[in-house]
């Protein structure tokens, strides 16, 4: 009844965007999907006019609207563009449902695979190196312990932020992640380091079972934004040029892959929905499997002593 009249009359783009927001607040959908869903619609608004009827998309306007991506906003990136494409497909879909627009594909761009960056053994030694706590301040010693949180768990800073004191069981060894990007509840076993490591950490920093595990120095929250500055200080201090916080997370699954682990608990680990997204993991650093690969191989194992075989 509600899709039968709303085809009665026509709807434009600004007021279908609308109805995109209405619906992801009912979905209590996220603060940052919300706002790639006003980062897409601004981008898309540009070319084709808030005014502009939905019903005048189709696969040309896609198509077109691609490159003006590329033009307009220097998105050299194919990540980007498939991002932009990635938020107007889900928007599309929903006002296909609604009966605004004729069914089309919107289908994302292709390419090589970027390979992602980490931070290398000598790196994660000079960083992971514990400050003098008699002489270092508490900011300092603070991100170390980030750092540390960092490469044992491979959370993302969102998720860091938002662990409280009683999120942590140290005597059982496990954390609950109660943010995540994909809003599910997470437990976690952490290592017997890094139980040490927090331990000492919250007799210096004290406080209550629903406090922040990591606070300014006022006992304030900390902001993903001051993580993101701390561990760029602290690493240009150390001598290490890269200071990406979401390194970490590249370089937990690396040393995850590369020790043997199993791809399907380092899914659970990192909170990913698709194991798609793992397997890309696996790709990237293939070149680092084959380091020692003949020490470790079984074939090499057995075949050591193998006499040479002349063939007539």
């Amino acid at each position: 009844m509600r899709i039968s009249m709303k085809n009665e009359r026509n709807v434009s783009l600004e007021e279908g965007f609308k109805e995109v927001l209405q619906y992801a607040n009912v979905k209590n959908l996220s603060g940052a999907t919300i706002r790639n869903y006003r980062m897409t619609y601004d981008y898309f608004e540009k070319y084709f006019g808030a005014n502009r009827l939905l019903a005048e998309i189709n696969d040309k306007v896609i198509a077109e609207y691609t490159i003006f991506l590329k033009a307009n906003f220097h998105m050299n990136s194919i990540e980007s563009i498939n991002t932009c494409l990635r938020y107007l497909r889900a928007m599309v879909n929903y006002w296909v449902e609604l009966g605004y627009v004729s069914k089309i594909k919107i289908t994302l761009l292709k390419g090589n695979t970027k390979i992602k960056e980490a931070y290398t053994d000598d790196e994660l030694i000079i960083l992971l190196k514990k400050p003098d706590t008699k002489k270092c301040s508490f900011p300092e010693y603070r991100t170390w312990v980030i750092i540390n949180f960092f490469v044992g768990t491979g959370c993302r800073v969102r998720t860091l932020v938002n662990v409280k004191i009683k999120d942590i069981d140290l005597e059982s060894a496990i954390i609950k992640y109660s943010v995540t990007k994909n809003r599910r509840q997470q437990i976690i076993p952490i290592t017997k380091s890094l139980t040490s490591i927090l331990d000492e950490y919250l007799k210096y920093r004290k406080g209550v079972e629903n406090d922040y595990v990591f606070c300014s120095e006022t006992g304030t929250k900390l902001l993903e934004t001051s993580v993101s500055h701390s561990v760029l200080k602290y690493n240009r201090k150390r001598g290490v040029q890269k200071t990406s916080v979401h390194l970490f997370r590249h370089s937990f699954a690396k040393n995850w892959i590369l020790a043997g682990g199993d791809i399907f608990r380092l899914q659970k680990i990192l909170g990913h929905q698709s194991i798609e997204i793992v397997k890309e993991y696996v790709n990237m650093f293939s070149d680092d499997l084959k380091r020692d690969f003949d020490r470790y191989n079984p074939l090499e194992k057995f075949c050591f002593d193998r006499k040479t075989i002349r063939l007539r």
